[in-house]
């Protein structure tokens, strides 16, 4: 017989939902955990193929070594689908054997950074402990994505898709798709997430990928002599004649690649919250970080399956095997893909692809997500109060440790987050004197934050010295990329800057031996975590923190969440947790009058069933409506 919660409970929502109105709520529930899985036909292990038998303790070590970081099983994890200004509830339980945050790139959380997810903003969920954000995607539309910011675990897995749609009365800038497809590429090494981090702490290179993952899986056999025999690939089953958009995100570790769907093309419309001038591309570089929606027709005459490709950029033949290869299958396909991958013109030209980038212009006759275009903004016509030039370098020794740093800084990340310090008024943490250029002194490792104005308007240049392409990310922000190019960036390189529809993204790639100019409009208050998404350059030490303070007491950010982790200076402050689904009660969802009604009388019923129904409702739905 079905539980009361299983019929009652959705249907008392809803009827909340109708009675009250507001912005509708939705819940997810998730654990992580590591999962055994071989996503390259082989375990996750370090060592080569065994000549002889493993002994007990070397199972028991490879045992431990099977480690894929899923949520409630699945890898990559579930997808957060929601509309604009929905408010979303995430309840967490880490199981993994180590501390955890999740962030979730490319929401904004409007004064709400206490939900970022990053070491600045909160404490790290201790092994075995749950911890539940909320936060609303206000005014936001787009593809995003989340994935574990702490200690290399992006390495491991751990991400999944965010799509954030429009609301029904913001008309989207083209046809309606008759299918919604997620893609996920990312680099891949055997070496578990904490070999990966080891290396990176000893100056070793991480080297050649062992493969590309396209959704967790690995390539397609394309080459008998590269591929080999028993790896699972990813089939992506279409109609012919039917059009689909399909979110491509770069989720891994330091490679750009570059994704192509063989004798089909790529009709960009989107880019992390923007909707962009619909062009047509044969190809797409995707930096790590990066998000992308394409249209991509099914108009072949599907003699055969096709390639999906993602495959390394600027690098030498020895990257050969690292290619992700699946398949484009047709329902009238009439046999397998076959013969050599669809090529890739100017693969070694770094100046096709700031080209390709340049080209990336926004729609400013669309509306997103509110119904005023979004070209209103009128971005070039702002006068700039900060200028930051912020220069990295590669990794280089610091008192006999190997770090990377902006502007000669390497960040540090104090025991107590940034934002608790803040709260507490906390003195001697850290200093908001992060330079807006290099300084003429020796690198250092410090915890020196950028002091930003609120309703201020910052241009930010990225120099990047170093040898490979680097991705850099905003939290809490979509930022105007207004500029790149090779050389060093000068005062006369304004000239050159796109000041009416450069494209508004959270994340850009800066090339090596160039800069790339962004301009970014400082009206979220709270503390933002600006960082390199490559994550051997991010681990040691390539970020800063932005803090923005709103004067206006009537305006200001959230409050401290009641349900906030201690750690570090105020680690006596913590208290035992409860192990079950708990709302925030100080939060600003919890402020609306139908979220109090509910939870008194979720709390009237339990105390006269002694059953807790919220933890039954929330295990059983996933995902419910208030």
């Amino acid at each position: 017989m079905p539980s009361l919660s299983s019929w009652f409970f959705p249907t008392l929502l809803c009827f909340l939902d109708v009675t009250f109105a507001g912005d509708p709520f939705f819940f997810f529930d998730w654990t992580i955990s590591y999962i055994t899985a071989s996503p390259l036909g082989v375990k996750q292990k370090s060592q080569g193929t065994r000549q002889v038998a493993p002994t007990a303790a070397e199972e028991q070590e490879e045992s431990r070594m099977l480690k894929v970081i899923g949520i409630n099983g699945q890898f990559p994890g579930p997808t957060l689908n929601v509309t604009t200004n929905w408010n979303v509830v995430v309840n967490i339980k880490n199981n993994l054997d180590e501390p955890l945050l999740l962030t979730w790139n490319g929401i904004q959380h409007r004064k709400n950074s206490w939900q970022d997810g990053v070491s600045g903003t909160n404490c790290p969920i201790p092994a075995g402990w749950n911890w539940t954000y909320e936060f609303q995607v206000k005014d936001q539309i787009g593809s995003f994505f989340y994935f574990p910011s702490l200690n290399f675990q992006r390495a491991a897995g751990g991400y999944g898709g965010i799509i954030v749609n429009n609301r029904p009365v913001i008309p989207v800038p083209f046809g309606l798709p008759d299918g919604d497809i997620t893609i996920f590429l990312s680099d891949w090494y055997t070496r578990s997430h904490k070999e990966l981090r080891k290396d990176v702490e000893n100056g070793v290179d991480l080297g050649v990928p062992d493969g590309v993952l396209i959704n967790g899986l690995g390539p397609y056999r394309y080459n008998d002599n590269l591929v080999p025999n028993g790896i699972s690939y990813q089939i992506i089953n279409v109609e012919p004649g039917k059009t689909y958009r399909i979110r491509v995100h770069n989720v891994g570790i330091s490679t750009s690649l570059n994704f192509r769907i063989q004798n089909h093309n790529l009709l960009l419309v989107e880019t992390e919250g923007s909707y962009t001038i619909q062009q047509n591309y044969t190809n797409m570089d995707i930096h790590v970080g990066q998000s992308y929606s394409f249209l991509v027709t099914m108009d072949q005459n599907a003699s055969t399956d096709y390639y999906i490709v993602a495959s390394p950029r600027f690098v030498n033949s020895s990257w050969a095997r690292a290619t992700g290869v699946s398949i484009l299958h047709y329902s009238n396909s009439q046999g397998p893909a076959s013969g050599p991958l669809p090529s890739l013109l100017g693969e070694d030209d770094p100046s096709f692809s700031i080209n390709q980038a340049r080209s990336i212009r926004w729609n400013v006759s669309a509306g997103a997500a509110r119904p005023n275009p979004q070209g209103s903004f009128k971005y070039g016509d702002i006068t700039v109060t900060d200028v930051y030039v912020i220069l990295n370098r590669p990794p280089e020794l610091i008192n006999g440790k190997w770090r990377t740093t902006l502007n000669g800084i390497s960040y540090l990340p104090p025991s107590t987050p940034l934002k608790l310090v803040q709260q507490f008024k906390i003195l001697g943490v850290y200093k908001l004197d992060f330079p807006n250029r290099l300084m003429n002194r020796p690198p250092k490792v410090d915890t020196s934050l950028i002091n930003g104005t609120y309703r201020g308007f910052m241009e930010i240049i990225f120099q990047n010295n170093d040898t490979t392409v680097q991705t850099y990310h905003l939290d809490g922000y979509a930022f105007f990329v207004v500029g790149m190019d090779f050389g060093v960036w000068t005062e006369n390189s304004r000239s050159t800057y796109n000041k009416w529809d450069g494209v508004a993204r959270c994340t850009t790639q800066v090339f090596p031996g160039a800069w790339t100019a962004i301009l970014v409009s400082l009206d979220n208050a709270g503390i933002w975590n600006l960082r390199a998404e490559n994550l051997n350059s991010w681990y040691l030490g390539q970020e800063v923190y932005v803090q923005v303070v709103n004067p206006e007491k009537d305006d200001n950010e959230n409050t401290l969440p009641d349900n906030a982790i201690y750690c570090g200076l105020l680690s006596s402050l913590q208290k035992d947790q409860s192990h079950k689904f708990q709302f925030s009660v100080g939060s600003p969802f919890c402020s609306n009058f139908r979220m109090l009604l509910f939870m008194l009388f979720i709390a009237l019923l339990e105390s006269l069933s002694g059953i807790f129904i919220g933890k039954e409702f929330v295990y059983v739905q996933h995902a419910g409506r208030i």
